[in-house]
């Protein structure tokens, strides 16, 4: 299948080669089925911390965790990071038990949550929570000979509910002058897990179509039939095996399948890095949070031209206060590496999301939070 104008964007940001020089020396570094990152003999000769560090949580984050955990190995040898894609549900609840020293979620802390109990914290601890990566979510599709379609959002809940079946609908041919639509049943496909992406995905239904989807925001599929695929990378399989399927991914692990355009006020949006960040800056941030948590309201249902509003900005959460004091060295110089513009592009290059360091106003909230990591 051909790759889209979107995805031809994408995957050219995706070559820029930022990162990868970078990256070259790591080559020894090869990820162990355990998601372990191990020391690169070619760093620096004498590295600054020494230790094991172990995350988990969103899988939509996968690829951009692989670079950051190579480019921060590299320049810290006597280190080894771990991060384990169980999904933001999973990722939460292994944090909460004190198994993690930072997770990885695509749907913030509650507010309660943030301020304290987590097994990884010293008792009296609250959360550091701040945006780490920026990025469409695609409403990704396989038809044969069919790369691009424009889909509403209230098409895209009756498809999602089961309201729509077939691909030649008349709601879908509306909006698709042109696209000889297959006579196809439609294959929907949601995850089985606890998700963060399926949380944005549902939220963004349910600011822009709610009277066609009338679940609300939820992290928990509420829909009877269609399939379900375990983490990014099982929805990913599922649709590239399934013919006349759809499903929402992350863009930056979905390329070589078709992508959905999205009705943003008059215009047709297209899943780009660039329309994210463009959504992220007509948003705001929450309000009724401690200065070390940095979460987003996110403005779903904005008309601006250029923003893509089915993004999902993703999180990294941390202690402000560990009780030993090794963890607390490690966490907070990871931290540092990933939300800084080298760590942020490192991700933009190998997983084609938006550079939160791009925003001067938000990276410098991102680094006042992450600066109160301690012990």
């Amino acid at each position: 299948m051909k790759l889209g104008t979107s995805k031809r964007a994408v995957a050219a940001a995706a070559a820029t080669g930022v990162i990868w020089a970078a990256l070259a020396g790591c080559a020894a570094n090869e990820e162990q089925p355990s998601g372990e990152i191990t020391p690169n003999s070619s760093g620096p000769a004498q590295a600054q911390l020494q230790g094991e560090l172990n995350g988990a949580g969103a899988s939509s984050q996968s690829a951009a965790q692989e670079a950051w955990r190579a480019g921060f190995v590299a320049l810290q040898n006597g280190v080894t990071v771990n991060y384990d894609p169980v999904g933001s549900g999973d990722g939460r609840k292994q944090f909460t038990a004190g198994g993690i020293g930072f997770v990885g979620t695509d749907a913030p802390f509650s507010v309660e949550d943030a301020g304290g109990g987590h097994g990884s914290c010293a008792a009296d601890s609250s959360l550091v929570e701040v945006p780490v990566y920026i990025s469409p979510i695609a409403v990704a599709f396989n038809l044969e000979g069919i790369d691009s379609l424009n889909l509403a959002p209230n098409v895209i809940a009756d498809i999602f509910t089961g309201k729509i079946a077939n691909w030649n609908d008349a709601a879908i041919a509306a909006d698709n002058p042109g696209v000889e639509l297959p006579d196809l049943k439609i294959s929907p496909v949601h995850r089985s897990d606890v998700s963060g992406t399926t949380g944005n995905f549902t939220d963004y239904l349910a600011a822009t179509a709610p009277e066609a989807w009338t679940a609300g925001e939820t992290e928990e599929w509420p829909q009877a039939g269609g399939e379900g695929a375990e983490k990014t990378q099982g929805m990913v399989q599922a649709l590239t095996a399934g013919k006349g399927s759809i499903g929402y991914v992350d863009a930056g692990q979905a390329r070589d399948l078709g992508w959905a355009a999205i009705k943003v006020g008059d215009e047709w949006a297209k899943p780009t890095a660039e329309g994210a960040a463009k959504a992220v800056a007509v948003s705001s941030l929450e309000s009724g949070r401690g200065e070390g948590d940095v979460v987003y309201e996110l403005n779903r249902a904005t008309d601006a031209a250029g923003a893509y509003p089915l993004i999902l900005v993703s999180y990294l959460a941390a202690c402000e206060k560990y009780e030993d004091a090794n963890t607390a060295e490690l966490v907070s110089a990871y931290l540092k590496y990933v939300t800084s513009d080298e760590g942020q592009q490192a991700a933009a290059a190998n997983a084609g999301s938006a550079p939160l360091t791009a925003d001067a106003e938000l990276s410098a909230k991102v680094s006042a939070a992450v600066e109160r990591i301690g012990s």
